[in-house]
């Protein structure tokens, strides 16, 4: 005897065989897995933009330094000058950056070669006050070490690779950058 299917049932089973949708499925399921890889490409992409940036301005910067453009740097002069030239040669990379950068300068003596501290110090933002920071111009035929932290906001915050990069003071991300010059003999000595 052959069942007699009520016409719930009738419909059930022709939805159960329908295949219409399925694609709307797969897309729900992939569109954002694809657009978290797309935000944290463009993420890294902007973040490499920066670090280059910033990487050739300190780079320039420690060359005019080596080459004794300014005179007597020590104390906040000297760090106001130098900032003053990172900061003009990496342009809009970095929003604000007079504020949102830490320079450091270290001599490093031959003996030993002592390094500083590996973790770079760079700007608390939750913080009004300015941290005191080693800056010495160092003698001449003395090697110094020069480090730049300047913090970052990410372009998405709480997408991808922006929580990934979080990790530091506040809300953004900090990007150094590094360089090293010997002090060349002053004219006169």
């Amino acid at each position: 005897m052959i069942p007699v299917l009520t016409p719930a049932a009738r419909r059930l089973r022709r939805l159960h065989r329908d295949e219409g949708g399925i694609a709307a499925l797969e897309f729900a399921i992939l569109l954002p897995i694809f657009i978290t890889l797309f935000v944290s490409a463009f993420e890294l992409a902007m973040w490499m933009n920066r670090q280059v940036m910033l990487d050739r301005a300190v780079d320039l910067t420690v060359r005019d330094l080596r080459l004794g453009t300014w005179p007597n740097l020590s104390g906040e002069n000297g760090v106001g000058i130098l900032k003053e030239s990172i900061c003009s040669r990496v342009g809009d990379f970095v929003p604000d950056c007079e504020n949102q950068i830490l320079l450091e300068l270290y001599p490093m003596p031959k003996p030993d070669w002592p390094l500083p501290d590996p973790a770079a110090r760079c700007v608390d933002r939750g913080s009004a006050e300015k941290p005191i920071v080693n800056f010495n111009d160092g003698p001449e035929n003395e090697m110094m070490l020069v480090r730049a932290c300047v913090m970052i906001d990410p372009f998405f915050p709480g997408t991808g690779l922006a929580l990934y990069l979080q990790d530091n003071i506040g809300d953004g991300f900090a990007m150094v950058s590094t360089s090293a010059y010997v002090n060349e003999p002053r004219p006169g000595s």
